[in-house]
């Protein structure tokens, strides 16, 4: 600590230009910066206002075990990159299973114009990418035709095109079905807004280690009788067979709806077809 007197302390004088206020004075060394937004960020802004002003938005929620999906990516990452030439990610299952649900529900794939709803029986996927312009949505065309390597690869092509600023407008048009992935900046949950004229969007978030109860597995937890001996329980009671809790990597995933036009039920069943074509995605090939 200073032993210096704070009497004795030199003190340098703020001058105060003529006619300036005190106020003027105090925070003149904050700055502010007005930048004009550019076409594409304008262009964003529109488009979310016109979205919330016109959908009646509504969100549901699950969460997706990823156990699976990594022990698939594990085993068999050298033989499809030795294959097909690009790694397998955690998107193609995603688009691979919501274009899945997608023909299975076909009315989240639907859209309202005016007073008649239009049923499309294909499914163009809009994907989500961050760019230092902005975001902006590329489009998959047919993903219900598509393998997992063939979407990696037109995933791979997209982005590259977004990253290089070559992405054309027709890149961008016609999407039915939006999929954003804000897991890729750490995202725990959101709740996403519905990309016009579409009807719904699928938000993926961060996968993290959860405790989680598995169903079906038990095991024999000890039993503290009257007299104070312990014991096991063969039987399914309080203290004896518990349910069995292990860590698993889980995603919490949101659907945001219109729900002028999808029900609750729609909506809710359709996440689940996703959640489970995910975790198993032999559901797909058996078509279950």
């Amino acid at each position: 600590m200073s032993s210096v007197p704070v009497a004795s302390i030199p003190v340098q004088r703020v001058t105060v230009p003529a006619g300036a206020s005190k106020e003027m004075a105090i925070t003149g060394a904050r700055e502010e910066v007005r930048v004009k937004m550019n076409r594409m960020r304008l262009r964003i802004a529109s488009r979310l206002k016109d979205a919330q002003n016109t959908y009646a938005m509504l969100t549901t929620f699950n969460e997706v075990d990823m156990s699976n999906v990594i022990e698939m990516r594990t085993k068999y990452q050298k033989e499809f990159m030795k294959k097909h030439g690009i790694k397998l990610g955690l998107m193609s299952p995603f688009i691979r299973a919501a274009a899945y649900a997608l023909t299975e529900n076909p009315i989240v794939n639907a859209v309202i114009d005016e007073n008649e709803i239009v049923y499309r029986h294909y499914v163009d996927m809009s994907i989500a990418v961050a760019t230092p312009r902005g975001l902006v949505v590329p489009v998959l065309r047919n993903v219900e035709t598509m393998n997992y390597a063939q979407i990696e690869a037109e995933l791979a092509s997209l982005g590259e095109k977004a990253r290089d600023n070559k992405l054309a407008v027709e890149d961008m048009e016609g999407g039915t079905f939006t999929i954003s992935n804000g897991g890729v900046f750490g995202s725990v949950f959101g709740t996403p807004i519905i990309n016009p004229p579409q009807s719904a969007i699928l938000g993926m978030h961060g996968i993290f280690d959860r405790p989680v109860a598995i169903d079906g597995k038990f095991y024999n937890a000890p039993v503290i009788m009257a007299h104070g001996h312990v014991t096991l329980s063969d039987k399914r009671e309080p203290f004896g067979e518990m349910l069995m809790v292990e860590i698993r990597p889980i995603m919490k995933v949101a659907l945001t709806y219109d729900h002028r036009l999808i029900d609750g039920r729609e909506a809710v069943t359709f996440l689940r077809k996703i959640k489970s074509s995910v975790e198993d995605p032999r559901t797909i090939l058996l078509n279950i």
